[in-house]
């Protein structure tokens, strides 16, 4: 998803519509791009996992990607950037 001039990573996690951040910290890798498991997203490059509750890696909490809030009107998903 794009918004003022940002991609996202909008996914569906355990029922839940998250949106964080689309690059990973670690090289780049878009996270849109990756696999929603156990919780988290997968990044497509290198497997770093970011919990989709917190935006922090598995491996290391310090490594984390901002999450946005977010909410259903209709058919348009609306995310607060502030």
């Amino acid at each position: 998803m794009t918004a003022a001039g940002s991609l996202f990573c909008v996914a569906r996690v355990d029922g839940e519509l998250v949106v964080m951040d689309n690059v990973c910290p670690h090289r780049g890798g878009p996270l849109g791009q990756g696999i929603v498991e156990q919780g988290r997203i997968v990044c497509p490059w290198h497997a770093w996992a970011f919990d989709a509750k917190t935006g922090c890696a598995s491996h290391n909490p310090k490594a984390c990607v901002r999450r946005y809030a977010t909410r259903i009107d209709g058919d348009t998903v609306m995310v607060e950037l502030e």
